[in-house]
């Protein structure tokens, strides 16, 4: 089960992100994080009345679960904000890829903090990010759309890079300490509570009018928010029932999905050293159901 919600929260994180190219680029990666954390902390909101342990972060455990999913809501929104603005000034192809590679941060940090893994799921997970690489350098993927006239750019492969950075510190965090002190379902209405607030302490500092563009834009805020917190759920339920790196890795398989998406959709070109990649990270998924 741990495996299948696992690849869940790949496909809602993969669709979340396709459409989150358009909102970033409409509003700007600041707005489009503050209405992502606003629509998700709604959703979650009134799903707590009917999903079970709302009640944990009131049940006398004192100020620690607070911290904790406070950190991680930090957290998150900065990798987000990284993200968003990879996508804002990147391509799709590219950026979807390399913001994938977190596990490999993940798994080092589950590893140095005692967790063990099997012989074939460390293939699996090598074998994974190995596909992960391999997306992210196919050289096919470089193409430019007709439709889309921001080139590939080194700022954008920093901005993927540093939101990789952040996610792998933040799942593994989730694994080891957030989720085992607040329960899945009050980590992620901590974590869009707190980015929500940070989101809109940024807009409001910096003076910039959290505004949306058209009834397109604003029903792509309210999917990316949905899909995303969705994601959430999926990611910290599989990592209570299966170990956080595997859960992890499964979950970055996300790139993969937004990759297939642009090649469909936005008829960006797919190369056969990408093709190679995702033909090695499904590989890898099969190693790691063992």
């Amino acid at each position: 089960m741990g495996i299948f919600l696992g690849l869940v929260t790949a496909l809602s994180w993969g669709s979340s992100d396709f459409i989150s190219r358009f909102v970033s680029r409409k509003l700007g990666a600041l707005r489009a994080v503050f209405y992502m954390q606003v629509w998700g902390f709604l959703l979650l909101s009134a799903a707590l009345i009917f999903l079970p342990g709302q009640n944990h972060l009131f049940d006398g455990s004192g100020w620690r679960p607070w911290a904790w999913g406070i950190l991680a809501g930090t957290i998150n929104t900065f990798a987000m904000l990284a993200l968003y603005q990879a996508f804002a000034v990147g391509k799709l192809t590219i950026v979807a890829p390399v913001s994938a590679s977190y596990p490999a941060l993940t798994v080092l940090l589950s590893f140095l903090s005692g967790e063990n893994l099997t012989l074939l799921r460390y293939i699996g997970i090598a074998v994974t990010i190995l596909g992960v690489v391999f997306v992210a350098r196919g050289e096919g993927g470089s193409a430019q759309p007709k439709d889309d006239p921001l080139p590939i750019s080194h700022q954008g492969l920093l901005w993927a890079l540093a939101a990789a950075f952040g996610f792998g510190v933040l799942f593994w965090l989730l694994g080891i300490r957030i989720i085992p002190a607040t329960g899945p379902f009050a980590a992620v209405w901590l974590i869009r509570v707190s980015g929500t607030v940070i989101a809109l302490t940024i807009l409001l500092v910096r003076r910039i009018p959290a505004r949306l563009v058209g009834k397109t834009t604003a029903l792509q805020t309210v999917g990316t928010g949905f899909l995303d917190t969705g994601a959430f759920l999926f990611s910290n339920l599989g990592m209570q029932l299966e170990q956080v790196s595997v859960v992890s890795v499964l979950g970055s398989l996300y790139g993969a999905v937004t990759v297939g998406l642009a090649a469909l959709f936005l008829r960006e070109r797919v190369g056969r050293l990408q093709w190679c990649g995702i033909a090695l990270i499904f590989g890898g998924i099969f190693f790691l159901s063992r």
